[in-house]
């Protein structure tokens, strides 16, 4: 097989070759053992993430009657099927906040985490044509369908301002520290994705397994309940998942109810960091199989 490179010693030896006037190709060789993260060769690749976001983001609302108007009724009609039961009828807490209110705005952060995640760990498969017939880092797959999902979640952000003002909730100086928390959801997602986008490519039951995953997940995280109900004993495992601080600190930062415990924060950070080094470093070292595996 002959890929084309463009970056590192190979791009180097490409440059040599056609100074030289030799042929405009070299071989790569797959590495043995763990494989350096190479972030700089994103940052190179950054139009082709660019482009395949882009792509992604027409297919998703084409011949779609609505339109973008899917990202905003996804997340308002569970909204409002949660209120009706957890909200009126079961009384759930939400710290103060309005229900409505309250369940809608972990719903938008949620549904960054969720679609972003069902659609990353399948994105490598459903690539395989690109992937057998051209190089790249190959972390621009998933990366591409992060993107897409942080699309849709500034299109449901909109109702939840107009939900705001509705309830006459103002804005609080901790809107300050909103992107810190959406990043520390992006994060959680690269994280966990690029495990699963990894998996994926030798183990298809993990198609089966992402919509129980999810859905698991979603009742582990604190979008339909706030975090407070957790006994004190048990907050360092609820903790453990790392939606939990993005989903507190998100409402904190726009809604201006009671600031996130640190100690799930803290929690939080540090497992998403964990696992995000350590999927960086699995998908770099198993990424080389792809084109043969898939």
């Amino acid at each position: 097989m002959r890929w084309t490179a463009q970056t590192g010693p190979a791009g180097e030896a490409l440059a040599r070759r056609e100074r030289s006037g030799g042929p405009s190709w070299v071989w790569i060789e797959p590495r043995r053992g763990w494989a350096p993260l190479d972030l700089r060769a994103l940052w190179n690749y950054r139009e082709l993430l660019h482009f395949l976001a882009w792509r992604d983001v027409k297919v998703r609302y084409k011949q779609a009657v609505l339109g973008g108007l899917w990202a905003i009724l996804q997340p308002a009609l569970t909204a409002a099927v949660l209120t009706i039961f957890l909200g009126r009828l079961a009384h759930v807490p939400s710290d103060g906040v309005p229900y409505p209110l309250f369940v809608y705005a972990g719903l938008i952060i949620w549904q960054l985490f969720s679609q972003a995640l069902s659609q990353a760990s399948s994105s490598v498969v459903t690539s395989s044509s690109l992937i057998t017939k051209v190089y790249f880092p190959r972390l621009v797959i998933p990366l591409s369908s992060i993107l897409v999902s942080l699309v849709d979640t500034a299109i449901a952000s909109t109702l939840l301002l107009a939900m705001m003002v509705y309830y006459r909730v103002s804005i609080t100086p901790a809107i300050v520290t909103l992107p810190i928390f959406l990043l520390l959801a992006v994060l959680a997602v690269v994280a966990v994705s690029s495990w699963l986008s990894a998996l994926h490519v030798q183990y298809r039951d993990v198609r089966w397994l992402m919509p129980f995953l999810i859905q698991a997940w979603m009742f582990a995280t604190p979008v339909m309940y706030p975090s407070s109900i957790v006994p004190d004993a048990w907050r360092p495992v609820f903790g453990l998942n790392p939606m939990v601080g993005a989903v507190e600190g998100f409402r904190w930062a726009l809604l201006g109810q009671q600031p996130p415990s640190l100690l799930l924060l803290a929690v939080s950070s540090a497992v998403t960091l964990v696992v995000l080094i350590g999927g960086l470093y699995y998908f770099r070292r198993v990424e080389q199989t792809f084109a043969d595996t898939i």
